[in-house]
């Protein structure tokens, strides 16, 4: 199809970029709850910040809840002991980078998963624990101790949203 002319004088460049701006603002914003407050961020470089300054050993336990795993198994996830982590959340020690990239990333998989879900808790629970044909035939939720499985449930989770196998 040929475009004509007047096509092209109805673009409007201001209102594309005001529109722009109205979806940017309307991004989600992720958080934390920390004991030693919320911890947000709405952008990579936000991100990248919390990162280098390290997030609070009870992060974990957030994650926990709304992934509904048990602290055990993220320490597991994460090759942490019981006993440090018991030891450095007693001394309000910071995870390592490493650690908290992975909780960052998590928390917002988590949160697309739901909204994937329409925030039906339950039924996204249950699908992390289910073998998935698309990750492999393993449980979403066992992809979670290293960030690229924790991207493939976000690309599963994505391809489930548009309507594709996962």
């Amino acid at each position: 199809m040929k475009k004509s002319k007047t096509d092209f004088k109805s673009f409007n460049p201001k209102a594309s970029i005001k529109r722009a701006e109205i979806v940017r603002a309307q991004r989600p914003k992720w958080a934390i709850v920390t004991s030693s407050g919320m911890v947000t961020w709405e952008n990579r470089m936000e991100r990248i910040a919390i990162i280098r300054k390290g997030l609070p050993y009870d992060a974990i336990e957030f994650i926990g809840e709304k992934a509904n795993l048990p602290v055990k198994q993220l320490l597991h996830y994460l090759d942490l002991a019981q006993t440090t982590y018991n030891k450095k959340k007693r001394e309000h020690d910071l995870l390592s980078e490493r650690d908290s990239e992975v909780i960052l990333f998590l928390s917002e998989a988590l949160d697309f998963g739901l909204e994937v879900f329409n925030n039906e808790k339950d039924k996204f629970q249950r699908w992390l624990k289910k073998p998935n044909l698309s990750l492999g035939g393993v449980a979403p939720e066992s992809l979670f101790d290293c960030i690229t499985g924790i991207q493939e449930v976000h690309s599963a989770l994505n391809r489930l949203e548009y309507g594709n196998m996962a």
